[in-house]
């Protein structure tokens, strides 16, 4: 299919922008499109109208149909068993995201792993809290027995310091049976929160955004306190990640005002998705599609939103 080239008013499809020098551009429509096919509308037509050419044409003995996510044109031959007359109208279908709401929603997917992991940690550490203070007494037995017969044998105390793994124990040890279940229910609430934060963002929903980022930057003061005491890698790590996903949540998703806001946000989404943003990116017709001898208008069962993966 020829095209004329990318202008102001439309853009070059994805994967045809020379690349930048120091900044790569990564195109999540074809990402998306290598994961889940291309979304084609179509393909059970029998013929096509003027109109239709955004999205398929007739040439040369095969049809053309455009991917809707990433603007790639596919030959296949006509169909030979065609459901229905023609394409269903633009408002009877739910386009594939693209742009920068396709961005977004796999940065917020990603984030959404992260909170689930977050949430399995936590589940795994609250469900052994309440088993250790269900069971403290007996624990504590065993340990001061086994404490015990190490002196024995060592002929003095194994751990007079005040650091050491026995000194941990019999801190953990001292603490009260109702501190530990509170405690347990404390993390387990987190956990819920982190749970919350991974199924909203996965679903794409704007109160997990804000829900992900006042849970995130809540812990950043003390992630940082926890690096004046000891460095390690993971405490780095962990610490870069929290604010990488509180910089992104706040200046990309517009939270709190931040950069117009979620109306911004939303006008923002509307340039990039959308039949609009897709006739930008449409190239000229070359040929005249093959009109039918007669119309007729579809089926009622028709008219209801069709989804493109």
């Amino acid at each position: 299919m020829a095209d004329s080239g990318p202008s102001a008013d439309r853009p070059a499809p994805p994967g045809t922008e020379p690349p930048r020098r120091f900044r790569p551009r990564l195109r999540y429509e074809l990402l998306d499109c290598a994961l889940h096919g291309h979304a084609l509308l179509g393909t059970d037509a029998a013929g096509l109208r003027p109109k239709d050419a955004v999205f398929a044409r007739d040439a040369g003995g095969l049809r053309w149909y455009r991917c809707l996510r990433c603007d790639s044109w596919v030959a296949l031959p006509p169909p030979e068993h065609a459901s229905r007359r023609y394409p269903p109208e633009p408002g009877e279908v739910i386009l594939p995201l693209r742009g920068r709401p396709l961005r977004d929603r796999w940065v917020l997917r990603l984030i959404a792993v992260d909170r689930l992991i977050h949430f399995l940690l936590l589940s795994a550490l609250a469900a052994t809290i309440f088993i250790f203070a269900t069971n403290k007494a007996a624990l504590n037995a065993e340990f001061t027995r086994l404490l015990t017969q190490l002196q024995g044998a060592f002929g003095g105390p194994v751990n007079s310091s005040s650091h050491g793994i026995v000194h941990d124990l019999r801190r953990l040890f001292a603490i009260s049976v109702r501190n530990l279940y509170l405690v347990g229910a404390g993390v387990a609430v987190y956990a819920c929160i982190e749970a919350a934060d991974a199924v909203g963002l996965w679903l794409g929903k704007r109160w997990a955004e804000y829900l992900t980022f006042l849970a995130t930057v809540v812990f950043v003061p003390y992630e940082v306190y926890e690096l004046t005491k000891s460095v390690s890698a993971l405490k780095v790590l962990a610490l870069v990640i929290n604010l990488l996903i509180v910089g992104y949540l706040l200046v990309a998703k517009r939270l709190f005002g931040v950069r117009g806001g979620g109306q911004a946000e939303r006008a923002e989404r509307e340039a990039d998705a959308g039949w609009a943003a897709i006739e930008r990116a449409t190239p000229a017709a070359s040929a005249s599609p093959d009109q039918p001898a007669t119309a007729s208008p579809p089926p009622a069962s028709a008219s209801r939103p069709r989804h493109l993966s």
